[in-house]
């Protein structure tokens, strides 16, 4: 049943992640869909952006269905990764948050604090109850992504100067809420693939494009690592610990 429904879930989901990136950067409270120019609610039929606003004309914004796919992908495929039910709700929760984090990330370069604490700590709570994480793991997660990458942080500031953006309290929050939801036994993996993904990624844009001062958010390399190690963790681990035998 999980495998039929969740692709079905996952458009709404992403339907309400849409709406997400477009109020909470603007303080605005959750509304239902809307159009981006003249804010006027959608049609139901229009949910999932596709067609002009009836009332202005105006396209949807090109991540609205992009994201609403990418949400309904993510979900079709987490039943097959995930038996335990507990724990495929939490892990679609986490995968939801990180694919909101993305969209705030790159079209505002904020990630959010009423995204990020409120799930560090909702996600330390439900380590009692999933089979993949422990209150420990979550708690020694949440200790080293915050203690590790505040060190970043603040060696950013005295290298770049203060207020750069080379690197954002937002990503030291976001590291600290992926431990509480990966685990410590998860997250150290994440931070290595987003860091690898993140200056791979840099490099090319670096190679390609005249402009060295062009700035790319970090925050959703780590977002996407954390979602590969939400749905392939398991695997991910098993592989690197049969390297050492």
């Amino acid at each position: 049943m999980p495998n039929v429904l969740f692709p079905l879930i996952g458009l709404l989901v992403g339907v309400f992640v849409n709406v997400l990136a477009d109020d909470l950067p603007r303080r605005q409270r959750p509304s239902l869909p809307h159009c981006h120019a003249c804010q006027r609610p959608y049609p139901l039929w229009q949910w999932l952006g596709v067609g002009r606003c009836p009332h202005c004309g105006a396209r949807p914004r090109w991540r609205v269905p992009l994201v609403v796919g990418t949400t309904a992908v993510l979900f079709a495929i987490l039943p097959s990764l995930i038996a335990h039910s507990v724990d495929l709700l939490v892990n679609a929760l986490y995968t939801t948050v990180f694919i909101l984090i993305i969209v705030t990330d790159l079209e505002h370069r904020l990630i959010l604090d009423v995204v990020t604490i409120p799930m560090t700590l909702l996600a330390i709570a439900l380590s009692l109850v999933v089979t993949d994480n422990s209150w420990q793991s979550a708690l020694l997660g949440t200790a080293v992504g915050l203690g590790f990458f505040a060190l970043i942080y603040w060696g950013a500031q005295l290298i770049y100067g203060a207020g750069s953006v080379a690197f954002g309290l937002g990503d030291v929050k976001l590291a600290m809420a992926m431990g509480a939801m990966l685990g410590f036994h998860r997250v150290l993996f994440a931070y290595v693939l987003g860091i690898l993904l993140g200056g791979a990624v840099s490099l090319l844009v670096l190679l390609l494009r005249r402009n060295r001062r062009l700035y790319l958010p970090y925050g959703q390399y780590l977002a996407i690592a954390a979602i590969i190690m939400l749905l392939w963790g398991g695997q991910i681990a098993r592989w690197y610990a049969g390297m050492g035998q």
